[in-house]
C-alpha cells in the first residue's frame, strides 16, 4: 500500500501534467484560429487570380496557352505531414492517403520522387517501404509558410528541367471546421485544361470589359504562377489548421484522462489519509485503555 507521501507526489505530478495539456490545448486553439484566418484571406487573391486569367483567356484567344498533353511519364509527389507528436493518427491518415493516391497514378516506383514535408510523415512513407527523396521541415508559422511554399515553387522548376517530371501532386490534409479534416490530393501539374476553359467560358461579372497591355504569354505564365503560390500556401496552412486541430483533439482527450485519474488518486489518498487517522486514533485508545487497567491493579 501506498504511503501518503508518495500519494502526495503522484497527485502533484498529475497536477502539473493537466496544467500542461491545458496550456498545449490553448496553444492548439489559438494556432487553429491563426491558420484559418490566413486561408480566408488568401479568397479575395484566389478571385483575383482566377479573373486576370479569365481575362488572359478571352482577350489573347487560344495564343496565350499553348495547350500540351503532358505524357504523362514521371511523377513528382509532396506529402503534408507534421515534425511534432501528439496529434493522433493524422500521419498515419495522410501516408495512407498518398500511398493510394500512387496508386491510382499507376506510375512506377522507379519513375517517382517523393518529398515528405515533416518527418513523422517521412518515417511513415519509410516505414511503408518508400524511398523519400527529401525530407522538408513543417513551417512554425504563416510567416514561414511563404518561404516554404517559395522553396517548393523552385522545387517544382527543378523536377520539371534535369529530371522531366510531367506529374506534380500534392497530398495534404484538408481544414474542414471545428476539429473536423480530411485527406486532400490537389493536381498541379498540368495545368488542368477543363478548369481553363470553363474559366474562358465563364461570364464576366460586371458590364466593365477588362484588357491588358502585355504580352499573353509572359502574363499567362506569371498568373499561373501566383496560381501555383496560392495553391500551395492554402495546402500548408490547412495542413497546420489540421495537425493543431487534431492535437486538441488528443489533448482533449488525454485532459478528460488525467482528469479521471486525478480523481481516483485524490480517492485513494483521503481512503488512506482516514485509515492512518484511524489507526492512529486506536492506537491512543488502546494506550488510554492499557494505563486504566494498570492504575486499577
Amino acid at each position: 500500500m501506498e504511503t501518503l507521501e508518495s500519494l502526495k507526489k503522484r497527485i502533484k505530478t498529475t497536477e502539473d501534467l493537466k496544467s500542461v495539456v491545458k496550456t498545449m490545448k490553448a496553444l492548439a486553439a489559438v494556432n487553429i484560429r491563426q491558420y484559418e484566418e490566413a486561408v480566408a484571406s488568401l479568397s479575395e487573391y484566389h478571385r483575383t487570380i482566377d479573373l486576370g486569367l479569365q481575362v488572359v483567356l478571352r482577350r489573347g484567344g487560344e495564343h496565350a496557352v499553348i495547350a500540351r498533353v503532358a505524357p504523362k511519364k514521371r511523377l513528382g509527389i509532396a506529402v503534408l505531414g507534421s515534425d511534432q507528436g501528439m496529434c493522433g493518427q493524422l500521419n498515419e491518415q495522410i501516408v495512407a492517403h498518398a500511398i493510394e493516391t500512387m496508386k491510382t497514378m499507376k506510375v512506377p516506383p522507379e519513375r517517382r520522387t517523393l518529398v515528405a514535408v515533416g518527418m513523422r510523415a517521412a518515417a511513415g512513407l519509410e516505414d511503408a517501404g518508400f524511398r523519400v527523396s527529401e525530407t522538408l521541415p513543417v513551417p512554425s508559422s504563416t510567416s514561414a509558410i511563404t518561404k516554404m511554399v517559395q522553396e517548393v515553387l523552385v522545387g517544382m522548376d527543378a523536377w520539371q528541367a534535369p529530371s522531366g517530371i510531367d506529374q506534380v501532386m500534392l497530398v495534404y490534409h484538408q481544414f474542414l471546421s471545428g476539429s473536423s479534416f480530411r485527406p486532400h490530393s490537389l493536381k498541379l501539374l498540368p495545368i488542368d485544361q477543363n478548369w481553363l476553359q470553363d474559366l474562358k467560358q465563364k461570364p464576366w461579372p460586371s458590364r466593365c470589359l477588362p484588357t491588358f497591355s502585355m504580352a499573353a504569354k509572359p502574363l499567362f505564365s506569371s498568373l499561373i504562377r501566383q496560381y501555383f503560390f496560392v495553391s500551395l500556401y492554402r495546402a500548408f496552412a490547412e495542413s497546420l489548421a489540421s495537425e493543431n486541430a487534431s492535437r486538441l483533439a488528443s489533448m482533449q482527450g488525454a485532459e478528460r484522462n488525467i482528469g479521471e485519474r486525478l480523481d481516483v488518486l485524490q480517492a485513494d489518498f483521503h481512503r488512506q489519509r482516514q485509515m492512518t487517522i484511524t489507526e492512529e486514533l486506536l492506537d491512543i485508545v488502546a494506550g488510554f485503555e492499557a494505563l486504566n487497567g494498570q492504575a486499577f491493579q
